[in-house]
């Protein structure tokens, strides 16, 4: 399964990184894999790789590139502080530009669909509300404030029970303004899907995995 960096330009005018995968025969579709707010570290570039297996052209867009080259930051306090405060001065539009990107690199593929996670679960929903794309959003902390916007794309939402990060009003809050989305509650924690955090559920990552493999093979076909 090759994979390789690419650079990408973004319609902003940025040259930013990018983690590409591709798959063993023809793909299936594309998929844009949004970072966590982590950078595209160990972890994510094997999320690219999972869904390269899974027949997909996967491409993860270096979003932070714009600020500051080739961020891979560690899962603990300092990465933390650190990651927020990028993602702070990035911005919603700046992000949305390199998923932009990232999905004009592998439409060769066929339809194009986005995954995100974390701070990139909310980029992913937003490429849902203004790029109409296919998206599935793993526990977007921000997905609250994009409610007021209608979403053009099919969505697939992931969250945790047990999420600290993230209220109950809040999740019931996007929820009620996506009441055609496919939602799914595990009994589970914040970043349940990452094997590099504490928080790491196994069984919850597996059947989040299947259930956005399958809204993949319905709406990239």
């Amino acid at each position: 399964m090759p994979n390789k960096k690419l650079t990408l330009q973004t319609a902003d005018g940025q040259t930013i990184g990018a983690y590409l995968a591709e798959p063993a025969g023809k793909p299936k579709g594309g998929v844009v894999v949004v970072q966590e707010i982590f950078g595209v570290n160990a972890h994510i570039r094997s999320v690219v790789d999972g869904y390269a297996a899974a027949g997909y052209l996967a491409i993860a867009p270096a979003v932070f590139d714009t600020l500051e080259k080739d961020v891979e930051l560690n899962y603990d306090g300092p990465g933390m502080e650190k990651g927020r405060t990028l993602v702070s001065a990035l911005g919603f539009d700046r992000a949305l530009a390199s998923v932009q990107a990232a999905a004009q690199a592998v439409a060769s593929a066929g339809k194009v669909g986005v995954v995100g996670y974390c701070w990139g679960g909310s980029i992913a929903y937003l490429a849902a509300i203004r790029l109409g794309l296919p998206a599935v959003s793993y526990y977007g902390g921000r997905n609250v404030q994009l409610v007021n916007e209608k979403a053009q794309g099919p969505l697939q939402f992931h969250y945790g029970l047990r999420d600290a990060h993230i209220s109950e009003a809040d999740r019931e809050a996007v929820r009620a303004a996506n009441p055609t989305a496919e939602f799914y509650v595990y009994d589970a924690e914040h970043g349940f899907n990452c094997d590099a955090r504490a928080s790491y559920d196994p069984a919850a990552a597996q059947l989040a995995r299947e259930r956005a493999l399958a809204f993949f093979g319905r709406h990239l076909v």
